[in-house]
């Protein structure tokens, strides 16, 4: 049976509260899509039998696995590609410059999803970077589902999520058969720290980073929400680190302190020097 409104709105809301994503009524079809799977999961007949629920309570976390349900997470290796190739050919480079008194790095992933993204930056890394393996580098990546979250810590990918923008060397060196599916190997996966969390969240509990990967999450949140996540991303990045935004996202018009790197099409960004 289709969502009642009154449905709709509930879950809406439900959504905006605990993640401040917004569910624009046009995408009622998709809270079906994503809904109907979770309700006979959890054995519940319909839709508005798993809503009902949610109105009285929350049994064994019904409200988080709506809410997880309700996140995007669409993601692939090397995705878009020109910000992967500024990150290599520029950005690196001139951050290990900078750092080489510290000989540290730090990378956050927000949104990571099932883990391409950071996967893609552990591979850059190992094999553009070598000499820099004696360094200390940390890629944290963070997401609102525990369950992506859960697969990106396994980091093993199906045949098609290989085959979409992973270049066929990098899949015979870095990764292992296991099955119908591929595995990274071990010293790939151990570069990257996942762990769970929500960008409205008061305290994120990030170290200052060098670089920051936060990319096509932003278009989701309404503007007072986007301007308190950039604030906080302020708050982590290093005065000279650099931020990579989505294709359709920009810090215009709404954090000032912020500048576009002119690298292509790349969505890089820095703080203004004061």
């Amino acid at each position: 049976m289709p969502l009642e409104t009154i449905d709709f709105e509930f879950v809406s809301s439900l959504v905006l509260k605990r993640s401040a994503i917004v569910l624009e009524v046009e995408k009622k079809y998709l809270v079906e899509s994503r809904l109907l799977p979770l309700a006979h999961k959890e054995g519940y007949s319909s839709i508005s039998e798993l809503v009902g629920k949610l109105r009285v309570g929350s049994p064994n976390g019904l409200h988080e696995k709506v809410v997880e349900a309700m996140t995007t997470n669409e993601t692939s290796f090397f995705r878009d590609v020109i910000p992967f190739d500024a990150l290599k050919k520029v950005v690196l480079p001139e951050t290990f410059q900078k750092r080489t008194t510290e000989r540290r790095l730090n990378i956050w992933c927000g949104a990571s999803s099932t883990g391409q993204e950071p996967y893609t930056i552990a591979l850059i890394l190992r094999e553009y970077f070598p000499n820099y393996s004696d360094w200390k580098i940390g890629i944290t990546a963070t997401d609102l589902s525990t369950e992506v979250l859960s697969r990106a810590r396994a980091g093993r990918y199906s045949q098609l999520e290989v085959n979409r923008g992973l270049p066929a060397p990098l899949l015979v060196k870095y990764f292992q058969r296991l099955g119908t599916e591929w595995q990274l190997k071990e010293e790939v996966r151990r570069l990257v720290e996942f762990r769970q969390l929500n960008l409205i969240d008061a305290a994120w509990g990030i170290l200052p980073a060098d670089i920051v990967f936060l990319r096509n999450v932003l278009i989701y949140f309404d503007v007072p929400t986007k301007k308190a996540i950039l604030k906080k991303v302020r708050q982590i990045l290093r005065p000279d680190g650099y931020l990579f935004l989505g294709g359709a996202e920009t810090t215009m018009n709404l954090d000032d302190a912020f500048e576009r790197v002119p690298l292509e099409r790349s969505g890089c960004y820095r703080l203004r020097k004061s």
